[in-house]
């Protein structure tokens, strides 16, 4: 059994806040807007966990930028638009995801200070510009709802050309300064991967966003990381045939079970970039994805811990004191 030091739920010890973002280990729900997990997504933020996961639509006949896990044409999510804290709990759910972004700025009013929480965003069909939901209007959009409450690129940069050359160079920023943010992180969706026609998936699309945003001077406007989607040995950015985009990728996102076979893991922690583990449940030996023991969960974290993991995620949604534990990474 690993073993590993693992910080309260609810991390607001010193050790936690006084660690840098990149060197811990948290806990995220996978798909944390579906309602049989949560009645609304203020709940979701109330578990402590430390990644929630929306998928997003953008194409199809629809409307908007979609929220569902299966309805490419309509929303099916915990999200209810409010405006204020006090509208929390109160409203009619199904929103988009401008509604889930206000969601957060009420809940985020309402817990100033709060742990930062990643924002894992699954555009399912990909990002649709030609239908004015490309990168240019999700920054807007997000900016419009979230303003301030975004870590994004253009606050982790400094004064480096690139992401890579930030984080490697300084890392990322004490949790204690991240208190209050939010940091998105997107990733290709099941669909847009599945299409064979689609030849500019999100992750490259948004890459290339932030390329041109930085020539321009522009970067402050951004405000999410693309995630390399897939655990392979090397250097995953290798894929991406313009070498000048992979210094625009310093979060990398994959199966739990993919990473912890044999990839060298430790590559990503000494170079400071951020590893989402995906299903940590079936990691031999496999546990249950929703409600194991609280024991077993928490054996789990610290196994990803050591495994160099920034967030592990599962269904563990009835297990809120595991949810908002920090371990320590590596």
């Amino acid at each position: 059994m690993a073993t590993a030091v693992i910080w309260p739920a609810g991390t607001g010890t010193a050790e936690a806040a006084n660690t840098t973002y990149d060197t811990t280990t948290a806990v995220g729900v996978h798909n944390a807007y579906e309602k049989d997990k949560y009645p609304y997504f203020a709940d979701a933020l109330d578990s402590g966990a430390g990644l929630l996961e929306l998928d997003v639509w953008t194409n199809g006949l629809g409307k908007s930028w979609r929220v569902s896990h299966s309805n490419p044409l309509g929303n099916n999510n915990n999200c209810e638009n409010a405006t204020t804290p006090a509208e929390l709990r109160t409203k009619s759910r199904n929103q988009d995801l401008a509604g889930c972004l206000a969601d957060l700025r009420a809940w985020h009013d309402a817990h100033p200070g709060h742990r930062p929480v990643l924002l894992k965003m699954e555009l399912k069909d990909g990002f649709n510009d030609k239908g004015g939901r490309g990168p240019d209007e999700f920054d807007a959009m997000v900016r419009g709802k979230l303003g301030d409450a975004v870590f994004g690129p253009g606050d982790l940069i400094g004064d480096h050309a690139t992401l890579d050359e930030a984080v490697r160079a300084d890392g990322w920023p004490e949790r204690s300064a991240l208190a209050g943010k939010f940091l998105i992180e997107l990733i290709p969706g099941t669909v847009e991967e599945g299409n064979p026609a689609d030849k500019l998936w999100t992750d490259r699309e948004y890459a290339t966003h932030l390329r041109t945003l930085a020539g321009q001077g522009k970067l402050a406007d951004s405000t999410a990381f693309p995630a390399v989607h897939g655990a392979e040995a090397g250097d995953p950015r290798s894929r991406y045939t313009d070498a000048a985009l992979r210094p625009w990728f310093v979060v990398f996102d994959g199966d739990a079970s993919a990473y912890t076979g044999g990839i060298d893991t430790a590559w990503y922690d000494t170079r400071h970039y951020l590893v989402v583990m995906t299903d940590a449940h079936k990691v031999a030996p496999e546990i249950d994805g929703t409600k194991p023991t609280e024991q077993q969960a928490k054996d789990r974290v610290a196994l990803l811990a050591k495994a160099h993991a920034s967030v592990l995620t599962a269904d563990w949604y009835p297990l809120p004191g595991v949810l908002g534990t920090v371990a320590p990474r590596g």
